[in-house]
């Protein structure tokens, strides 16, 4: 009885041991892989690697199949968007007005505005301004993917201001930009939300 006991203990003592290298690798594998940033229960995206700004977020892994680049003009782009937006929708709420005001527009705040120039025809006219500059932009997308060698969010409007400047300079000044960009869109979102919620002036509490 007591060889039966001792068999079943070995027995079971092999099989555990069996398992205990499989165990060990993965916790090997798991430890080399680099963690972002960001998200640190998650893998950092190489694709990412060497980009202005990067802190290893893309949760759903868009650089896996997207190019990066294509992917930092759209960030650029709507981060300038909504730097312009935020300013823009403040303003109307602060009284800042462009005359000659429409009388359709009389009397409207900025979350209250949208509806009102739809109807009067005024956002009409912007939706047509912009799409010609999304065909611009288009063009200007394509050759960069085509290895023209231009940056993304690049269309050469610096003023002169990055001329003669080192290339720490620049970087520097891109990663203020991308981070201005990426609060932004936060803050436009946030600042949208808030007034439709408080049905206030700004600033909106």
């Amino acid at each position: 009885m007591t060889m039966m006991k001792l068999a079943v203990i070995a027995s079971l003592a092999g099989s555990a041991t069996a398992f205990a290298p499989a165990q060990s690798a993965t916790r090997t594998v798991t430890s080399l892989a680099e963690k972002s940033a960001a998200l640190p229960f998650l893998d950092s995206p190489p694709n990412c690697d060497g980009y202005v700004g990067n802190v290893g977020f893309d949760p759903f892994r868009f650089s896996d199949f997207a190019p990066v680049d294509f992917l930092r003009e759209a960030e650029l782009k709507h981060g300038r968007i909504c730097m312009m937006a935020w300013l823009g929708y403040v303003s109307v709420d602060c009284g800042l007005r462009v005359l000659p005001v429409p009388e359709a527009l009389e009397g409207l705040t900025a979350a209250t505005a949208h509806d009102a120039s739809v109807q009067q025809g005024g956002l009409s006219q912007m939706f047509l301004w912009f799409s010609l500059l999304e065909v611009i932009d288009f063009i200007a997308i394509r050759q960069m993917l085509e290895g023209s060698g231009r940056a993304p969010g690049d269309f050469g409007l610096d003023g002169g201001l990055l001329v003669g400047k080192s290339a720490e300079y620049i970087e520097d000044m891109k990663l203020k930009e991308i981070t201005h960009c990426r609060l932004a869109m936060m803050a436009f979102s946030g600042v949208v939300t808030q007034s439709v919620l408080t049905q206030g002036p700004f600033p909106y509490v």
